[in-house]
């Protein structure tokens, strides 16, 4: 990886391919590390950029306050910073609001999104789920904090098949990864973008999953139906990290999202059998 240095912190990145710039923005652990499984299959067509979070991976570990807005503006410098006046967004789930927040207020920075297992706002739903994982973070610590985590991100399904998935990680600085967490959490929960998200003129792509637990597929379709001419593919399996369980058909739809002509003023619900 290679880092980039800003005024403010310092973010680490990587890209790969050639083609049409292309950025993988992860979810709440915030490392590019999760896209993995996607790299080869958009590699071989655009130029793909991944990058660490402020304060997750091998960016700036030191915590800071946080929102949506702030990632996104790290998201704009990193753009800024390997001179790119428009890029299209791959978002996961915190990296999906990131884009939310993006379309909404710098959308000529923008050629295409994907909301990947995002949500619209916390309902009551969200908002135990997320208290829970921040009361096991906090006062439990963070083997049950990741054993937790995994039994939402994944289907029951793949965890039998993986049981190495649910066997505690080792952090370098606990400490600092508890307090970053805590503070990412509470940056989702305070998210709301419904208000604008009538706004977003940018092609949008909806992706999900009908098993996901995390953030629902209700989120996805309510995304959907509040974009204008957003498209949405829901996976029959896979739960919050389909992208890694079900790599094969998020890469094509993905693709065929991205390679395709902007997406017709009509909704379009994929489920594929």
């Amino acid at each position: 990886m290679a880092r980039i240095e800003l005024p403010y912190t310092w973010l680490e990145y990587s890209e790969t391919g050639h083609g049409e710039p292309l950025v993988l923005s992860p979810g709440l652990a915030g490392r590019s590390a999760f896209w993995s499984n996607q790299l080869a299959a958009l590699a071989s067509r655009y130029r793909v950029i991944t990058y660490d979070h402020r304060g997750c991976g091998a960016s700036d570990p030191a915590p800071a306050p946080v929102s949506v807005a702030t990632m996104a503006q790290d998201l704009l410098a990193l753009l800024d910073a390997l001179g790119l006046e428009r890029a299209s967004v791959i978002g996961h789930s915190t990296g999906g609001a990131i884009c939310q927040h993006l379309a909404v207020h710098a959308p000529e920075r923008l050629d295409r999104i994907v909301l990947s297992c995002s949500w619209t706002a916390r309902d009551a739903y969200m908002r135990s789920l997320f208290h829970v994982r921040k009361r096991v973070l906090e006062s439990c610590g963070l083997d049950d904090y990741g054993t937790i985590g995994s039994l939402f991100l994944y289907p029951p399904r793949h965890l039998h098949e993986h049981p190495e998935l649910l066997e505690p990680k080792a952090h370098p600085d606990p400490e600092a990864f508890i307090q970053t967490m805590s503070r990412r959490i509470d940056a989702i929960l305070a998210f709301d973008c419904r208000a604008d998200l009538g706004r977003i003129r940018v092609p949008t792509l909806v992706i999900g999953a009908v098993d996901d637990t995390l953030t629902p597929a209700y989120f996805s379709r309510e995304l959907a139906e509040r974009i204008p001419d957003a498209r949405l593919v829901l996976l029959p399996y896979g739960g919050h990290y389909c992208p890694v369980v079900q790599p094969a058909r998020y890469n094509a739809a993905l693709l065929d999202f991205l390679q395709g002509p902007a997406p017709a003023p009509q909704k379009l619900t994929v489920i594929p059998t």
